[in-house]
Order: structure tokens, then sequence, then C-alpha cells
């Protein structure tokens, strides 16, 4: 007679759990670990982010300064022009005096342009376009051709000169500033206009 041996007891599933459960939690560590990792590190470049938009931000105002530098230069070469321009017609009028009579709407024209580039409300004062300036700011006095026409000449070039430096001047000038730019520029282009047909027709 044979003798059967009875299987092993299978293992209870409590045990099999048990056994298991060191494993598993540390897998689910280590896959909480990750996302925790990523959003420090999401947090960190959001930071970086926000760290340059603060830095951007506080260059904003250097870029207004040199804005507001080349504005200033910009209206300084335009007062020295007029000035430059009204000491021209002073000499050619001292030079001619027959002509002062002819010259004296341009010329106070031109003294009623440096007024509005220095102006701080950047508008000109009537009484003070009258008064004249010999030293023309510290400048040299321009030589005046003995010839009246040629005189005459001399001083539409002049002004044809500034008017164009003033056109050219548009291209980097603020909205007011370019209007004023413009506004004086085709006033020398008509006072060219009036010198040189005068000239002729004289």
């Amino acid at each position: 007679m044979s003798i059967t041996t009875p299987p092993p007891p299978p293992t209870p599933a409590s045990d099999a759990k048990s056994s298991a459960s060191p494993a598993s939690a540390e897998s689910s560590a280590r896959a909480a670990a990750v996302p925790r990792r990523r959003s420090l590190l999401g947090g960190g470049a959001l930071g970086a982010v926000a760290l340059l938009s603060g830095c951007s931000d506080d260059a904003e105002p250097r870029r207004d300064t040199g804005g507001e530098a080349a504005v200033a230069l910009l209206r300084a070469r335009g007062a020295r022009d007029s000035t430059a321009l009204l000491a021209r017609y002073d000499a050619t009028v001292d030079a001619h005096p027959d002509l002062a009579k002819r010259l004296a709407p341009l010329r106070e024209e031109t003294a009623r342009h440096a007024t509005a580039f220095t102006a701080k409300d950047h508008s000109a004062s009537p009484s003070a376009t009258a008064s004249r300036s010999p030293s023309a700011g510290g400048q040299r006095v321009p030589k005046v051709p003995e010839n009246e026409k040629q005189a005459l000449s001399a001083l539409a070039q002049a002004e044809r000169q500034t008017a164009d430096t003033r056109t050219a001047a548009l291209a980097t000038a603020p909205p007011e500033l370019a209007r004023l730019l413009a506004s004086v520029a085709a006033c020398g282009a008509a006072h060219v206009y009036l010198l040189t047909q005068r000239g002729t027709d004289s």
C-alpha cells in the first residue's frame, strides 16, 4: 500500500502582501519623489522668469533716460543752427543795410525758431525775437560777400543746409520734436525760395 504525501499548505495572502510591501513602498516613494523634483524645478524656472522680468522692467527707465538725452541734444542742435542763421542775417544786414527791410521778416522767424528750440513750453515769445545777439552765442561772425546778390545767395545756401539737416533729423526725433523740426525745415525752404527768387528778380 502506497502512502500519499499531502501537498504543502498554501501561503496565506496576508504573508504574500507583507513580503511584497517593502518593495512596493520603496517604488512608490521613488515615484512620488519624481513629481516633487519636477515641481521644484518648475517653480525655480518660474522664479527665474520673474527675476528676468524684474530686471527688464528696471531697464526701462535707462532707455527713457537715453531718449531724453537724445531729444535734448536735438533741441540744442536746433537752437544752435537757428542762432547761426540769425548771426548770418545780422551780418548780412550790417554789410548791406539796404537789405534790412527785405530780410526783417525772415530774420524774425529765424529768431522765433531759436526760441522755440530752447523754450520749456516749446513756444516762442514774440517779444524775445526782436533782441539782437551780436556774439551769436559765441560763434564767429560769418563773412558776407560784398556783392548784394551773392550775399543773398550765401544766406539762401545757409538756410538750405540747415533745412536739410533738420529734415534728416526727423528719422530719430520723437513725434513732438519731429513736428517742430518739420515746421522749421519747411519755413527754411520757404526762406530759400524767397531769397533766391527775389535775388533773381532784383
